[in-house]
This record gives structure tokens, sequence and C-alpha cells, in this order.
């Protein structure tokens, strides 16, 4: 007879994975702190105000910034914030993207194209304007959006009228707009924050998720 104080060892404790993100999620995070300790530690003087958005003289006088502006940010706190965002809202969407290569490419572009179209909304509505645009903030935001339909889907691509996403989406605008007539005033820090990159990275990500699921060959797109 078995002793009823012992146990085979297979039945011991079951130890946690520490992290338990996907490897495309924390990549994607990773890139946005090793972009920042580059432009903190490496680059030389003047290359992020090269580097930065402006939609002066016109919003496409240097399309490449589109791009290169979401790599760059204002600060260890602008960059933990982003990071931590983007580290959540990607979780659910590398999961349902998929762990192979075109998962990780579906993500990282969409994460790009987000980024993208909400630093151009910026640049449209403040067009001519010599205002610096610099941080993820786009990109985050729409995959925020990406994140509400998966799980307002539950394990694939929500209807924009389903619960999640309309709550989502209606707590989405009015923080933003918050900041838009309060001026940032109720914001920590000198940095404004740009609520115009937000609100259109946040429809770009909704939009968006659907071709990118296709290209990720996502089975439940």
């Amino acid at each position: 007879m078995s002793d009823p104080m012992s146990f085979p060892p297979e039945t011991g404790p079951v130890r946690e994975p520490a992290v338990t993100a996907p490897p495309a999620a924390l990549w994607l995070a990773g890139l946005l702190v090793a972009a920042f300790l580059l432009q903190t530690f490496l680059a030389p003087s003047g290359v992020v105000e090269s580097l930065a958005y402006t939609p002066a003289p016109g919003v496409f006088s240097q399309p490449i910034t589109l791009f290169t502006a979401i790599w760059l940010h204002g600060g260890w706190g602008h960059l933990a914030m982003n990071t931590a965002f983007a580290l959540a809202f990607a979780t659910p969407l590398a999961r349902f993207f998929g762990p192979r290569p075109r998962g990780f490419t579906a993500l990282f572009l969409y994460f790009l194209a987000c980024g993208v179209l909400g630093n151009l909304g910026f640049g449209l509505l403040h067009a001519g304007q010599p205002l610096g645009l610099i941080g993820a903030s786009g990109g985050v935001s729409g995959l925020a959006a990406g994140a509400a339909r998966i799980v307002g889907g539950e394990g694939r691509i929500g209807g924009f009228k389903s619960p999640f996403v309309l709550s989502m989406g209606g707590a989405w605008i009015v923080s933003n707009l918050v900041v838009a007539l309060t001026g940032g005033a109720l914001t920590p820090g000198e940095a404004q924050i740009a609520w115009e990159a937000h609100l259109a990275g946040f429809a770009s990500g909704l939009l968006l998720i659907r071709p990118f699921a296709a290209l990720a060959g996502a089975p439940r797109a």
C-alpha cells in the first residue's frame, strides 16, 4: 500500500511562466525600448528633431517621418506608458494572428499602419503648422481597437456594434475629447497629448484588423 503522504513527482505543484505574453507582443515592446535606448544614448544631436513628424510646410513634405516618429519618445515616462499599453493590447492580437512568422509580420505591419495613419490624422488637422509629433500612441491606439474587436468577438473579429467595441470606443473618444477640450491641462508634464493621433489610430485599427488578419492567415478571421 502506498504511503498516503507521498505523491509522484509529476503531481507536484505546477510552475506558471513568469511572462505569459506571446513572443510577438514581447518583441514589439522590446523594439520600442531598443529604439528609445538608441535615441537616448547613441543618436547624434538634432536627430530627434529631424525624425519627428511635422505637418509644416505640408502634410507630406517629409513622408518618411510618418514612420520614424513612431519610434521616438519624449522621455522614460512617455516610453513606459506606450510600451505597457502596447504589450497589453498586442497580446490578444498576437494570439489571434498566430505564432508563425506570418502572424508576427501581420502584427508588426498592423501596428505600423495604425501609427502612420494616426500621425497622418494629426497632420491633416494641423496642416502647415510647425508642430512636432513623436511617439507610438497612434499605433498603440490601433492595437487597442484591434484588441477590442477580438475580445468583443470572443476570439473572432467582433462587429463594430458589439457591446465591448462600443464601450471601449466610447471611452476612447470621450477621454481624448476631454484632453482636446482642456488642452491637456488635466495631464501631467509639459508635453501635450496628440489626441488627434489617438483617435485616428483607433479608427484605423477598427477598420484594418480584418485585412491584416487575412495577411496573417488567422483561421478565424
